[in-house]
Parts: C-alpha cells; sequence; structure tokens
C-alpha cells in the first residue's frame, strides 16, 4: 500500500528522471533469478542525488511517524537500504541499525549490525520490494533478536501478488513511497512510454516469472 498518492506520482517521476528506474519493453533486462523484465529498479541511485534523496529521507520520515508512530529504532536491510535508512533514522533523530542477509562467519556472527534492545519497537526500511522474501528474513532476524517490528517502510514496489501474501504471512505491514501502478500512470502521462509500451508493460506484471518478448 502506498503512504500518499501525491507522494506515490512525484517519486515515480523523480526515479525515471534519474534513470534509478529503466523501462526497456523492447529489450528486456534479465534478473539474478533469471526472470525476463521490461523494468529494472535501482533505488541506490538515490543517494548521489542530494535533493532527491533529502525529498525521500522527509518523506519516509513523515510518514513512518504518522503511519506507524515514532519507533525506537530505525532498521535498513543491507545493502540497498543502508544510506536511506541511516538518513531517515537521522533526520527522526533515532537509533539505527542494518541487517545483514545472514550472520557473519567469525566474530561476533552477527546479523543484525548495531545497538538492539529486546522488546524495541523498530520500523524497517528497504528500498525495493519483488517477491518480498529477502526482506522478510531481515523481519525475521529482528525478531530473533527480540525486536518488536511496527511495519516496513520501501520506496518502491512492482506490486506482485506473491509478495502481497508473502507480507501477510508475516504479518508484516507495509507501506511504500511509489509503486508499480503509479509509475506506469505517470509514465504514460508524461510520455516516458508510449501506449503500446504501457500494454507491454502491464501483461508483464500479470505474470513476471513466465513473461518473455514475443
Amino acid at each position: 500500500m502506498i503512504f500518499n498518492k501525491d507522494t506515490a506520482e512525484k517519486t515515480a517521476e523523480l526515479l525515471l528522471q534519474i534513470n534509478a528506474i529503466k523501462l526497456n519493453p523492447g529489450n528486456p533486462f534479465t534478473w539474478a533469478s533469471g526472470w525476463k523484465s521490461p523494468i529494472y529498479c535501482d533505488n541506490r541511485l538515490i543517494l548521489s542525488f542530494p535533493p532527491i534523496r533529502n525529498y525521500v529521507r522527509d518523506e519516509f520520515s513523515k510518514h513512518i511517524e504518522k503511519q506507524f508512530g515514532k519507533p525506537d529504532v530505525i532498521a535498513g536491510v543491507a545493502t540497498g537500504a543502508i544510506g536511506i535508512g541511516m538518513l531517515v533514522a537521522e533526520s527522526l533523530g533515532l537509533p539505527f541499525v542494518y541487517v545483514r542477509p545472514e550472520a557473519k562467519k567469525h566474530g561476533r556472527l552477527n546479523q543484525v549490525e548495531g545497538f538492539l534492545q529486546k522488546g524495541q519497537n523498530v520500523v524497517v526500511v528497504e528500498d525495493l520490494i519483488s517477491t518480498g522474501n529477502s526482506s522478510l528474513l531481515a523481519v525475521e532476524a529482528l525478531r530473533t533478536a527480540g525486536a518488536n517490528i511496527k511495519g516496513m517502510a520501501a520506496i518502491f514496489t512492482y506490486g506482485f501478488d506473491v509478495a502481497d501474501q508473502n507480507f501477510k504471512n508475516a504479518k508484516v505491514d507495509l507501506y511504500t513511497l511509489s509503486n508499480y501502478q503509479n509509475l506506469l500512470n505517470l509514465a504514460v502521462a508524461k510520455s516516458y512510454i508510449s501506449e503500446k509500451e504501457e500494454k507491454t508493460l502491464r501483461e508483464w506484471s500479470v505474470s513476471p516469472s513466465t513473461w518473455d518478448i514475443v
């Protein structure tokens, strides 16, 4: 679910402007999973554009506090959400931790890096949601460490049904600054893509794991 429609539209346009989101229906990308995709999203680029990273920081800070109440800790999911998560924590005057994909094999064997006390209320910040599996592994690690998860806030989601079900099963409320639906609406309105390309992009979202260009 998006936090706010106006925020969703503006975030989508900013991501398109800096090529954090690339739409290429005629020459699809190949994801690490092997899926063919007419869209590629790299929200790490946000950190290289100060006005845009400040906008994302401020929107996260405002909506997180409104939706979840002010938590005790902000947690970022490594590696994509460490930077923006830390900016949000700084803005809210809160401690910050981040969560590795898996525990280290040496030293203190940490998966959650930073100081976290059992029972603390945590909002998790993520950059991108596809199936939600990696994001929810971070939630599981935080819960194992004793955190009370208030919810997750992400920059963008593809809006896959499987992700919705995964978050529902994990009992985690997910809110995003923008999503695939608002992106396509904005991309057509601002002539980033044609109506024919929009049709291709909508067809992909119905069954992304089996889609291929014809």
